[in-house]
């Protein structure tokens, strides 16, 4: 799919990513709702996590004690922390923690680059090749009426790819809500292959043979991690 990788593709998870998957949903139902307000009717970024986590499966009372943890006084405040590395060869990686001990997620994460000999940067060294974006994509056989009416809706589009019969569409996450707004009223119960905010790489590299064992031993290394809740990267992968 020209840029995006086929990552509806890569979703089926083993019981223990299935349970990373739950921990990581539940961190930020409850951060997303003790800033922003526990009920979903007034706090649209809440409704729409809410969407996301039954979409991935994550069981009612996950979310539901996400929630009531939020509506408590004090508790755990969880922080997004952003690290930025190189990998094998020309890769680079992102890595999205939350985590309420940063000293803790910062050591966890440089362990892991401390295993295959590669190395965490600065702010900015790796993240200036990558754009921030909000990817949805889904089942739709007409895609002129969907691009007109995103057009009519004056909603900023930065990609717009068909292929196969699924649509793949990104925009700035400002304009996330707008897009999804339009795409539903448009596509009643529209069934998102794909619904990610993130960081996705301007150019893809190709890895051989040793590197390629050692990115993938290294993402298996942070995929470990507790706090870590994305990855993003530049590698080409097979599905």
């Amino acid at each position: 799919m020209g840029r995006f990788p086929n990552i509806a593709a890569s979703k089926a998870k083993t019981g223990a990513q299935k349970a990373k998957v739950y921990s990581s949903f539940a961190k930020e139902i409850y951060q997303v709702a003790k800033n922003g307000g526990y009920d979903p009717n007034g706090n649209l970024n809440l409704r729409r996590l809410i969407e996301k986590a039954k979409k991935e499966q994550v069981p009612s009372d996950v979310i539901n004690r996400a929630i009531d943890k939020a509506k408590g006084a004090g508790g755990e405040d969880y922080q997004t922390i952003l690290y930025e590395g190189f990998g094998p060869g020309s890769s680079t990686l992102i890595i999205k923690t939350m985590t309420d001990n940063v000293n803790r997620t910062v050591a966890e994460v440089r362990a892991a680059f401390n295993k295959v000999h590669k190395s965490l940067g600065v702010s900015n060294s790796v993240s200036y090749n990558y754009d921030y974006l909000t990817l949805v994509s889904f089942k739709y056989d007409n895609e002129e009426e969907v691009f007109n009416t995103l057009l009519e809706q004056e909603i900023d589009i930065t990609d717009f790819e068909s292929e196969e019969g699924i649509l793949t569409i990104s925009v700035n996450p400002n304009n996330q809500h707008k897009l999804k707004d339009a795409l539903e009223n448009m596509i009643p119960n529209i069934d998102y292959l794909v619904d990610e905010t993130g960081y996705y790489a301007k150019d893809k590299v190709t890895l051989q043979e040793e590197e390629l064992e050692e990115f993938q031993k290294l993402i298996r290394l942070l995929e470990d991690v507790e706090d870590v809740s994305n990855i993003y990267h530049n590698v080409n992968i097979e599905e």
